[in-house]
This record gives C-alpha cells, structure tokens and sequence, in this order.
C-alpha cells in the first residue's frame, strides 16, 4: 500500500488495484517530523490495529486486530508523559486527544505503527489513518481517506501490510 504527498496536503493511496485520493498534513509529509507540525512522516510503516465507533458503524471487516471506541478513550500527545503516543483513558492528567469525537473524523482508525517502538519524546504521535474531513481537508500529520474509501482499504489490509508515504 503507498500514500504519495511530497509537500502536497493530498495525495494517492495505492492498495493492490485500488488507487484512491487521500488527505495528508496540512504541511506535507516530513522525514523529521515533530510533534505539532502538521506533517506526515515519510516512510515505511507496519499498520498495527484499528478502531471504530460502534454506534456509528457495523465492525469494519479487516484482518487488523480491531477493537470499539469508547466515551473515554484518548491518544496521548504530551511529549514527557510516560504515555506519550499511547491509547489511555480520559480523564487524564496530561495532554491527550480524544478518539471519542461528534465530527466523525475517528469513526473508523487505523493506527500506523509510526514512533511506537521505540517512542521518542516529541518526535510525532496519534499518526492514524482515518476518516477524512470535508473536501479532503489536510489533516494534522495523519491519511485521511473518504469513509467508503476507507472501508475499503480495511477490507483489504491486515497485519503485514505496509504503508509508505512519499
């Protein structure tokens, strides 16, 4: 699977036969990406699990291990919190975005296994493929695929599957 930006805030997501019009960053894609920088990380990437809004969606079909969203969960973004690019719960005592969100953006999330192992404090995280906003809006460093689009992919993928964005 390939996602294509160069500095572009759009770019193409190949999937076997597939080819599909995604959003990246809203400052492209980064080989050094730092948190808060609104790109993409350029590279090679494992996909390493998936979400999804069950009130909002059927389960998605996909080989990925795939697991609900609930009210409470979020994705660590402070730099120097021992959790820092890791799912926890709300509320918590640092910075951390919430999964759980009214615009649909997070109704379905593939997590991209990009800063997890090991982590580096401020270097990047929440890097997911989701959901994409209005009119493929830039994201805020993740691929954002229309919702079809999305299902699609997830149908398609599973744990040996490699992302690698340009």
């Amino acid at each position: 699977m390939r996602s294509l930006g160069a500095q572009s805030t759009s770019g193409r997501l190949v999937c076997g036969n597939l080819v599909l019009r995604c959003a990246l960053g809203r400052s492209g894609t980064r080989t050094l990406k730092r948190e808060g920088d609104g790109a993409t990380p350029r590279g090679r990437f494992r996909l390493e699990s998936a979400l999804y809004r069950r009130d909002k969606i059927v389960r998605p079909l996909s080989a990925l291990l795939l697991s609900a969203t609930r009210r409470d969960d979020g994705w660590c973004d402070a730099a120097n919190d021992r959790n820092y690019n890791r799912r926890v719960r709300h509320p918590y005592p640092a910075r951390a975005e919430h999964l759980w969100r009214r615009d649909g953006l997070y109704d379905v999330v593939v997590v991209i296994d990009y800063n997890r192992r090991p982590r580096r404090a401020a270097a990047g995280s929440a890097i997911f493929m989701h959901v994409a906003g209005p009119g493929l809006a830039p994201t805020e460093g993740c691929v954002a695929l229309s919702r079809k689009d999305l299902l699609k992919v997830m149908a398609r993928i599973g744990p040996r599957t490699r992302i690698v964005i340009v």
